[in-house]
């Protein structure tokens, strides 16, 4: 689990197709203090698993099914990526729960600057669109995020100048592809509401511990 406060501007060092797979080498040394082989790395919002870990790099193998839904298969040597490693026990919940289990690829639009900061426009594919809200949360490139407006097809962020200078947002151009994911609590519920229609309607007189056990909730 992440926090979406990135920690790290890294780089590709090298990327190594196996398969219908590929081996990602990560050139940083902030994520890499402490970090053994096998702990979780966010890379642009992405959950990896760190391997070969040294005091400037780490590699990391991502699947097909990760190169295809997120924006990993698109990277090259030399492309800066945000890194965060898994939060501890007593690490600071700065941000919003993040998975690192990227949702869907959307569109970086357009960056207005206002006098430091600056406004973000991305668009979404349609089917992410029930799962955000005005002043809800979501995570772009693995940063935890607020939307701060929100149309049929795009919302809008606002970016303060220390995301700004510690993120790769800053190196995005107008249609380059970003990792989204939605906050998992507004997943959850709609998971629950779609095997309880009981509790859409409100009539929970049928929702016995039998009734709540055979959906799977005790």
């Amino acid at each position: 689990m992440f926090t979406g406060i990135i920690e790290e501007l890294g780089r590709i060092r090298s990327i190594e197709k196996r398969g219908e797979g590929a081996r990602l080498v990560i050139e940083a040394r902030a994520v890499t203090s402490g970090t053994q082989e096998g702990d979780s790395i966010s890379v642009n919002g992405v959950c990896l698993t760190a391997i070969d870990v040294r005091s400037d790099s780490f590699a990391a193998d991502g699947s097909s099914e990760t190169l295809q839904r997120s924006t990993l298969g698109r990277l090259r040597a030399g492309s800066v990526v945000n890194l965060e490693r898994a939060v501890t026990p007593a690490t600071r919940l700065g941000g919003h729960i993040v998975q690192g289990h990227v949702d869907a690829r959307g569109l970086f639009l357009s960056a207005v600057e206002h006098g430091g900061s600056w406004t973000v426009r991305i668009g979404y594919p349609k089917e992410m669109a029930r799962y955000f809200v005005f002043k809800g949360s979501v995570a772009v490139e693995g940063i935890s995020l607020t939307i701060a407006a929100l149309a049929e097809d795009y919302f809008e962020i606002a970016i303060i100048p220390k995301t700004w200078a510690v993120t790769n947002l800053s190196h995005l151009r107008p249609n380059d592809e970003v990792n989204l994911e939605a906050d998992v609590i507004a997943k959850y519920v709609e998971r629950m509401l779609a095997l309880a229609p009981e509790i859409r309607t409100g009539n929970q007189s049928s929702l016995t511990i039998e009734k709540l056990a055979e959906l799977g909730y005790t």
